[in-house]
Formats: C-alpha cells, structure tokens, sequence
C-alpha cells in the first residue's frame, strides 16, 4: 500500500514523466562514463570528471526548447567549459588565487547570461565545472584527463538527449503568441462585418472576443513556466515580448472600435477595410512564429495603411467635419500601428533584422545590430546600478568566492561542497534563499545520518558500484519530485556512495558532508540577506516608476510639440532607455517569489502601457507633424486638460507602484461617440485636417487612459468589469 500510494503521488507531480525520463538519462549515461573510467580505465580523476561533467550538464543546466535543441546547446558549450577548467585548474595553487578567480570568473559567467538565453541555462554548470576544478590537489599534469571526463560526459548526454526517452515538447510560448493572433484576427475580421453588413451575427462576435481575451491572456508571463517564459534579454526574447504587448493593445483598440460602432452599418467603411487587412497580417504574423515558416510580407497591411492615411482627412463631404468618422478612422490607424508591430517583431523573433523602410525604429532599434553589437549594448545598458542582473551576478560571484577562501583557510578535505551549497542555497532575493535554506540543511542531515550508518556496516567498494544507478535515479528522480529536502537527502546519499568509490574515509565522509552543507548554506544565506536582498523585487518598483514618469513626459512632450509650445526632445528616447531596466527586471522577478504587494501590479500591462506611449507618439509625429494643432487656443485648452489629467494618472501610479500606496482614480477619457459633444464647438471655425489632427491626438489620449485603466489595480470593494477596468 505504502509502494502504490508513493507511486500514485509521483504520477501526479510528473504527469508526462518527463523528470523520471530525465532521470532515467542522467542515471545511464552518468553510470556508464563512471564505470567505464573509474574501472575500465582505472583513472579516479577522468571518473570525477565524468561523473560531475554529467550532473552539471544533466542536472544544473536549465536549457529551453526541444531535445535536438538541447543537445546542439550542450555541444557548443564544450570550449567554454574546456576553458573554465583549464583556469580552475592552474589557480588551484593557492587559495586567494584560486578566490580572485572565483570572484571574476563567478561575475563574468553569471552577468554573460543578460544577453544569451543558453548562457542562462548553463550558467550553474559553468560554475559547478571551475569550482570542482579550483580545489586541490593542485594538479596540472591531469588537465587532459580532467578535460576528457567532462567532454565524453556532455557528448554522450547530448546523444541522449535526442536518441533515449525524448521529453515531449510543451506548448511553446511562440505557439500560444500564434494562437493569440488567431484568435484576435478573428475578432478583428467579426468586428469588420458588424461595423458594414446589418446580417453579422454580433453574438458570434462577442464570443470571438471572449476567445481572443483567453488566448491573450494567456501569454502573461505569470502564467508561464519560466523554463519556456521569453525572459531573456537576446533580440528574439525581446521581439516575442514586444509582440505580446502589440497584441494586448491590438485587442483593446478592437474593443473600442466595436463599442463606438455606428447606430446603422455602412457598407463601404474606411475603418472595415483597414481592419481586414489588419486581420490578414495579424493572421499570417502568427502563422509565421513557427519554426521553417516563412516569414510574414508586410506589403498587403503596408498599403493600406498608406491608403487609408491619404483618404483620412478627405472626403469629408460637407462642411461640418464627420467627426464620427474621423473617430473610427483613428481607431483603426492605432490597431493598424499595433499590428504592424507585431509583424515586424515576429520577424525580427525569426532572425530577420528589420530594414530600413521599416517604421517603429525605436522599438525594434536593437535588432538592426549584429550579436555581438547587440551582445555588447545589452551589457553597457545593464551596468548600472539598478540593474537587477548586476546585483544578483555580484552577490553570486562574493558569496562563492568567501566561501572559497573559507574553505581553503579551513583546508577543509571536501570544500567544493561549500561552495556547491552556496550556489544550491542562495537565490536571486532572501526570501528565496531562506526558503531554499531549510530543505538544504534538513535533507543534508537526514542524508549525512543515513550514509554514516550506512557506511559503519558497509566497508565494500563493490557494494557501492552495484548500487550508483539506484541512487542517481532516487536523487534525479525521485527525490525531485518529493521536493527539495528528499532531493538534498537523496543527494547527499549520492555523494557518499560515489566518493565511496573514489577515496573511502568511512563514516567520516559523511560528517563532511554535512559540516560543508551547512557552512556553505549559512555563506549563501549571509550573502543573500547583505547584498541587495529583496531581489528583482527591490528594483522592479523604482523600475516601473520611472518607467511610467518618463511615460508621462513622453506624453506631455508630444501634446505640446503638436501644439508647437516645443520642440520634440529626447523624451521618446528615455522611455526606451527606461524600458531596458524595467524589463530587466521583470523577467527577473519573474522567477521569484512574488510578494503580495507586486503581485497586485499587471506588470505586463506595465510594460506595454509604455510600448503603446512610444508606438502612439511616433505614429501621431508621423501623421501630424509638430505644429499642426497651433494657433487654436480651444483646441489647445482641450488636449492640456486631457494629457494634465492623463500626466497626473500616471504619476499617481508611478507612486503607488514604488511605495505601494493606493491610486487615484484614473480619468476615464470619454470614447468616439461622447467626444462628439467636446469636439462639435470647436469644429465649426476649424478646418477638417485640423480636427482630424485633434481627433486622432484625443483619440490616443484615450487609449493611454485604457492601458493605464489595465495596469492599476482595483481598489477594496470596487467594481470591475469583464475587461478587468475598474
């Protein structure tokens, strides 16, 4: 009973066994290196280096995508990891040589990671590699065995990778990013007909709707795991991102287009052919996210942008400007703009670096450079000091190298198990580091008891060599997924049993054991409570603050250039330069724990409401040159008192989001059909390009006011509609 009721709650917590399958692995390729070099060979150091090159790549390493994906990662990472050992290896002779190595080659692996998901991946067997060749004996001779070990450990675990118990692949991010765009086409091509033909079936519609909202929301990165989440900060990580972002905005301005649709359809709508098209892009922009797919031609949705931008402020057909119209007609260039977005990212996500007859070069600015240029600027932006990258690779890189000097002053026989426990205990934030704390020390104890007893009956080699795979598969298997102080106990285990083999001390090693654990665990736990020990968290709100002032600069900036108060300055450009941290950060945090005050922010929302102030203000200075609204005073009167209440939202939410204080509420900028009442008066003495100019700017106000409607969360007790606003 006991036997079925432990099986029936491993089924549960891998229900693919895709653990088991990866323990199943790690466990044959880790006992076949072992053997073959430990006894066929005879070699104790070509072992060692087997056996850990195996759990480094196998167990530490966290590689995204699919097996053939995993494995060429694996292969490719063999000169750096021949590097790292060859340095570990010759500043071995001393123990503060060997700590200045630690602390540069510590920060050097953990801060590469900002640019390059693999090196995120890898960088936990990076490290684990130059601490075990770090430690003494200092022994420069055995370099070829030592570099030998690892490399047929990683070749054979890459040919198991894609040859033993392929894991099966879990719906990708650029899956879901394509199934979003399926389903907003299809409530752009159903609005489209409700806006034209008085037969369209609205109820269809609005179900079309629901299905869009669900696969958009979906893609918050909240609700994906961080393994597959597009958190890394390379030009494709970025694009999805930013596509994410398009689409959420797309679907808002969707919504209003279909809430300000006229009393009666009118058959040969402006609106409704842009929106088509838009639907047709925004289709083959998801179609296109696959891999060998082509990518999407942007020819179609680029004409008709450029028509309906011609046609926008003629064809008025009477005096008084149809401002109705002219509503729509924004609308749908601010879908379209958004649209575009999102082809020109699901290009860029497919490796094509944008022209330079592509719009939106702000955003997409850093794909036009090559790797290593784009490798380099992410580096210079996250050298500063509210770079959450920057904070947690130099708490990494301290803590590893006091515990290299704590364990070489103490000579301690197994110290690469200090500083093996400090990369195991300490995370990004205190609270992930205590949290990792006690399992580390509990199953460390439990497992040190078990081996001692263990190891005071049983003085044989040979019973150890016979039972190695049992105890890889308890450790990688099993013990993962138990939690993590059956993994620490199982490991502990394991270590025992292999050393065992390599250099028996008896029940002493366990003793080791667990003195190293815990001194390790309490360096970790020190470092992660003195160094910046809220994690991303801590920067990820003064982050965001200064994201959304910078905003609101950007917004106030741009109202007063169309007004010809000034000139555009750099405001746009600051946005971007905030957006870089604010990102950063993020994803980051996503990887945390969350604490009850951040998770009440939609920090996605925050990251688009952003996208949407750049895109808007780019596109409006595109449309309406700077000037095009001055020398009308009610015009003017009109906008300040729009982007005043819109500038003040936002620094009300930069304020709530850093101290965590309660909002205002935000100005709810009435929609097309209200603004008629607002914008009539002032038609009259205006002509129609001028009022398309205030239409199209009032229009964008609004929609700033619903992004930020998204990001704030509702106060106690207020209402909230379907849409999530308050």
């Amino acid at each position: 009973m006991l036997g079925t009721s432990l099986l029936g709650r491993l089924r549960r917590r891998d229900p693919g066994d895709a653990v088991l399958r990866r323990a199943a692995r790690l466990t044959l390729v880790a006992s076949v290196v072992f053997y073959a070099c430990r006894y066929g060979v005879g070699s104790s150091v070509l072992a060692t280096y087997a056996l850990f090159g195996t759990v480094a790549a196998g167990s530490f390493a966290q590689l995204p995508g699919p097996a053939p994906q995993r494995a060429r990662i694996l292969i490719t990472s063999l000169p750096a990891i021949w590097a790292l050992i060859t340095v570990g290896t010759l500043l071995a002779w001393s123990t503060w040589a060997a700590a200045a190595g630690m602390l540069v080659i510590g920060f050097v692996v953990a801060f590469a990671g900002v640019g390059n998901p693999r090196l995120v991946g890898l960088g936990s067997a990076f490290q684990l590699v130059f601490i075990l060749a770090s430690f003494p004996p200092y022994q420069p001779g055995t370099l070829p065995e030592r570099l030998g070990g690892v490399t047929l450990a990683i070749v054979l675990l890459a040919v198991a990778e894609v040859l033993l118990w392929p894991d099966p692949v879990p719906i990708s991010y650029r899956q879901r990013l394509a199934d979003a765009a399926e389903g907003v086409a299809a409530f752009l091509d159903a609005t489209a007909d409700a806006l034209t033909d008085r037969r369209a079936d609205r109820d269809a519609r609005d179900r079309r709707r629901e299905r869009a909202s669900e696969a958009v929301a979906a893609l918050a990165l909240s609700g994906t795991s961080p393994a597959w989440a597009p958190t890394a900060a390379d030009a494709r990580h970025r694009a999805l991102r930013i596509c994410a972002a398009a689409l959420r905005e797309a679907l808002a301005e969707a919504n209003r287009l279909a809430s300000d649709a006229p009393p009666e359809p009118i058959p040969d709508l402006a609106a409704a052919r842009l929106l088509r098209a838009c639907a047709d892009t925004t289709r083959a922009a998801g179609r296109s996210l696959p891999p060998g797919a082509p990518p999407v031609d942007l020819g179609a949705l680029s004409a008709a942008i450029g028509q309906a931008e011609t046609t926008y402020p003629a064809g008025q057909g009477s005096a008084v400007p149809d401002v109705p119209r002219m509503c729509r007609d924004a609308t749908a260039l601010a879908l379209a703009d958004q649209v575009r977005v999102l082809a020109v990212g699901t290009r860029v996500a497919n490796g094509v670096r944008p022209d330079a007859g592509d719009d939106y070069s702000g955003l997409f600015e850093y794909a036009r450079h090559g790797p290593l240029a784009l490798y380099w600027r992410q580096l210079r932006s996250h050298l500063a000091p509210r770079s959450a990258h920057l904070q947690s690779s130099l708490r990494l890189a301290v803590a590893l190298a006091i515990a290299r000097v704590v364990a070489g002053v103490l000579q301690l026989t197994h110290g690469f198990w200090v500083l093996l426990a400090t990369l195991t205990v300490l995370r990004t934030s205190a609270a992930d580091t205590r949290t990792a704390l006690r399992p580390a020390v509990l199953g460390t104890i439990v497992g040190a008891a078990v081996s001692g007893l263990v190891m005071l009956v049983v003085d044989e080699p040979i019973v150890y060599a016979v039972v190695l795979p049992v105890t890889l598969l308890l450790a990688f298997g099993v013990g993962r997924l138990l939690g993590p102080l059956w993994q620490q106990a199982l490991f502990t285990v394991l270590l025992t049993v292999v050393f065992a083999q390599l250099s028996p001390e008896g029940w002493r090693l366990a003793e080791a054991r667990l003195v190293d654990v815990v001194l390790g665990a309490l360096i970790g736990v020190l470092a992660g409570v003195a160094m910046w020990p809220r994690g991303a968290s801590r920067d990820l709100r003064p982050n965001a603050a200064h994201y959304l002032t910078a905003s609101a600069d950007a917004i106030d900036e741009t109202v007063r250039a169309l007004l010809g108060d000034a000139p555009p300055d750099r405001a746009l450009e600051r946005v971007r330069q905030r957006m870089v941290l604010v990102d950063s950060s993020y994803c980051q945090y996503h990887s945390e724990r969350h604490d009850t005050v951040n998770q009440r922010v939609d920090w996605d929302a925050v990251l688009g409401a952003g996208q949407h102030v750049v895109l808007g203000a780019e596109s409006l200075l595109r449309r309406n040159p700077p000037g095009c609204l001055a020398g009308w005073p009610a015009a003017a009167g009109l906008l300040r008192d729009s982007a005043g209440q819109l500038r003040s939202a936002y620094d009300d939410l930069a304020d709530q989001v850093a101290h965590g204080r309660p909002s205002g509420p935000v100005p709810a900028l009435p929609g097309c059909v209200d603004e008629l009442d607002r914008i009539r008066p002032l038609s009259g003495a205006a002509n129609p390009s001028s009022v398309r100019h205030l239409v199209e700017v009032d229009q964008w106000l609004a929609g700033l006011a619903d992004s930020l409607a998204r990001i704030r969360p509702p106060a106690p007790g207020e209402s909230v509609d379907r849409d999530g606003k308050p």
